[in-house]
């Protein structure tokens, strides 16, 4: 099993920024893709962004391009995602992913329990 803690949450105004941390414990070595996701109210949750074990492969989803930045400290098992030029439809709650031995944005293996961000106009 894979533990994922996400933090780094809360209330910024537009145009501000935020960065989300997710550490991973457990059988991590297993990991392959870790990667954000996000619900908001009444919505169904989407992909953000993945990013690869070494870090070399990454994918945005086009609303948050040019904007998010996701970025993995391996020896701390964490991922990050920097978030800059926040916009209210950015608010939602953040959900970190991981994905065992393989690439992928979907069918996620493990799952945080969520941070809440809200940006306000």
């Amino acid at each position: 099993q894979v533990q994922l803690i996400e933090s780094g949450g809360g209330l910024v105004e537009a145009g501000g920024s935020l960065r989300l941390s997710c550490a991973a414990s457990g059988r991590t070595f297993s990991v392959y893709t870790m990667a954000w996701f996000r619900q908001a109210p009444g919505k169904e949750r989407d992909f953000v962004s993945a990013i690869s074990l070494s870090g070399s492969r990454t994918n945005y989803a086009d609303s948050v391009k040019g904007r998010f930045t996701i970025s993995r400290d391996t020896a701390k098992n964490t991922v990050y995602l920097q978030m800059n030029s926040l916009k209210p439809e950015d608010t939602a709650i953040y959900y970190c992913a991981a994905k065992q031995y393989i690439w992928a944005t979907y069918n996620m293996d493990y799952w945080g329990k969520g941070t809440l961000v809200t940006v306000s106009s």
